[in-house]
């Protein structure tokens, strides 16, 4: 069984900053890689950032980098994105993955809803 469930998602100002979270579990746990994605009606799934269970690894989209910030805690099974200096643009659902050593990412999150306002 697998499991992701994020959290953290909600409202906030432009310029403002939010934290989400994804609780791992099952085969989750054991994967090699985990990321973030996200993704807004009528666009594609866009790659936010990705992370070993190690903490190494660490890649950003282009979009995101500088302003979030990802890591994992091995202890609590969690993976955190850091997301300061919010823009407009940054509105979407986000997505927690799980994927393999080659990047392939199979298994997904519920998604938490980011909205960022004027």
């Amino acid at each position: 069984q697998v499991q992701l469930v994020e959290s953290g998602g909600g409202l906030v100002q432009a310029g403002g900053s939010l934290r989400l979270s994804c609780a791992a579990s099952g085969r989750a746990r054991s994967a090699y890689l985990m990321g973030w994605f996200r993704q807004t009606p009528g666009k594609e799934r866009e790659f936010v950032a990705r992370i070993t269970w190690s903490g190494g690894n660490i890649k950003y989209g282009g979009s995101v980098k500088d302003r979030f910030t990802i890591s994992s805690d091995n202890a609590k099974n969690t993976v955190y994105l850091q997301m300061n200096s919010l823009l407009l643009e940054d509105t979407a659902v986000y997505y927690c993955a799980a994927g393999d050593i080659y990047g392939s990412f199979d298994y997904w999150g519920q998604g938490t809803q980011v909205t960022v306002s004027s």
